[in-house]
Order: C-alpha cells, then structure tokens, then sequence
C-alpha cells in the first residue's frame, strides 16, 4: 500500500508540474479514464495455446491526463501551427491490472493422470500490477481538425515507458510449493510471493472518437513488455527449459473517456 500512494504522489506531482509551466510553452490538458480486459502471457500454461491466451486473463482500470499542444487554454486560442503541435500529444498514466493464472494445455487435459499433470492442474497464482508512466502518441491526421469536427475519428500510434510495482502470488492446492507433493520439477524454487519493481516499454495503436466539443470516447490495443520474468511469481531456470526463458508481457484493449480541460 506505501508504494501505490507513492506511485499516486508521483503520478499527481507530475500533472501539478506540467501546469506550472503551461503558461511559459503554451498547451492545454486534457483528462480521463480507461479501463479493459488484460490477457497475461506469463510462465503459466502451454506455449501458443489458445486456452492459455484467453484463460489467463483479467482486467485493467487507470486515470490518463494528456498534453494537447495544438490548443492553448490559459488564451483560448490555437498554438502557431507546426507538425509537432498538430500531430503529437504526451500522455501521463496510472493504471492498475489484476490477473489470475492456472496451466492449461495439453499437459493439463482432463486424460492426463500422472504425478506431473496433477501437481500442474493444482497450480494457481495471480499478479497485481501498478504503473504509472508516459507515452508519445502520433495522429497521422490533423489533431486542429478533429477537435473541430463533431462524430471525427484521430487514429493514432504510441511508444513509451512505465514503471510498476507488481505483487504475485503463487500457490498450490496441494498443500505448500517446493514439495514433492505440489510442485512440478521445472518449479521448484522457481515461484515467489514476493512484490518488486519492474521497467517496462509500451506500445499501442487505437483510436478517437469526438463526441462533444469537449469530450471524447478512445479505444487502443497495448502491448506491455516487463523487463522481469518475476511479475506473474514464475521464473523456471531458462537454461534447462527454454519455453519459459521470455519476460512477462500483456496485451490490455482498453476503452477511455477524455475530457478537454479550459
């Protein structure tokens, strides 16, 4: 808990300092939310499987706050006219993701009796993971004529960075992991219960949708790549099995409402 406040201080620090200095450069802000379904792939379940893609999902919530540099609010008017300005927005954001995980695939199937698929079948783990970042986003079309135009759409693309703070938590119910009972080979001392911090690159394309002269309905599908095998409380020894050597990603369609701040 000490650490999400910290993450919301920061995240609230830095809204408060683009204010500070909207006057000097000249943009306005523009605020919202986000949420949507978040797909997990992590060191649970089977490679490529499709019950492992769609299993292995949660969901995801965030406040978003943009940088419009087309519009000036402290003079309501339009910034000079420049590529920068008409086609780029820098947006900030603190979200929140929850995941829970169980193997499925072949090794799991209800025709598999052994030792080995039990202790796998009685597997479970979550993941709960907080970010607060910042991304560039690109609209290849005008951002000065979609705010003009009521029912416009602005596709655009995005590239950025995060940091998180993510809490997993890894379990058998079998009874305790690392033991001959509950835990697969490939798993012991390979799970922890352990929270950490983790540096992430992001990436997402979507769309606007102009619904009032002051708000507007956004879709965008993301992908999140964690620079950490731990987020999901897994991390087999890649050495010995290379299917689970890559770091934790998720893939989070999101659907947002952003209202335009005078």
């Amino acid at each position: 808990m000490q650490n999400f406040l910290k993450i919301i201080f920061t995240f609230i620090c830095l809204i408060g300092l683009s204010k500070s200095v909207q006057g000097q450069y000249g943009f306005s802000h523009e605020i919202g939310a986000i949420a949507g379904p978040v797909a997990f792939q992590s060191d649970y379940g089977e490679r490529n499987d499709f019950k492992t893609n769609s299993g292995n999902t949660g969901y995801g919530i965030g406040i978003i706050h943009y940088l419009n540099f087309s519009y000036k609010a402290d003079c309501n008017c339009y910034t000079p006219e420049t590529y920068f300005n008409d086609h780029f927005k820098v947006r900030s954001e603190l979200s929140y993701n929850k995941t829970n995980f169980k193997h499925y695939g072949q090794w799991v199937d209800s025709g598999k009796t052994s030792l080995f698929s039990d202790q796998l079948r009685a597997m479970r783990g979550s993941t709960a993971v907080t970010n607060i970042g910042m991304q560039l986003e690109f609209y290849p079309f005008s951002i000065r004529d979609f705010t003009a135009t009521i029912g416009s759409l602005a596709p655009f693309f995005s590239l950025g960075g995060q940091f998180s703070f993510y809490d997993p938590e890894a379990y058998s119910t079998l009874g305790p992991l690392n033991t001959p009972i509950s835990t697969p080979i490939k798993y012991y001392n390979a799970t922890t219960n352990q929270g950490g911090t983790v540096w992430s690159i992001v990436t997402s394309v979507g769309s606007r949708y102009k619904l009032t002269e002051l708000s507007d309905l956004m879709v965008d599908l993301r992908f999140q790549y964690y620079f950490s095998n731990w987020v999901d409380g897994l991390n087999p020894d890649p050495t010995k099995y290379p299917e689970n050597k890559a770091n934790d990603w998720n893939v989070w369609l999101n659907f947002g409402y952003i209202y335009y701040l005078n």
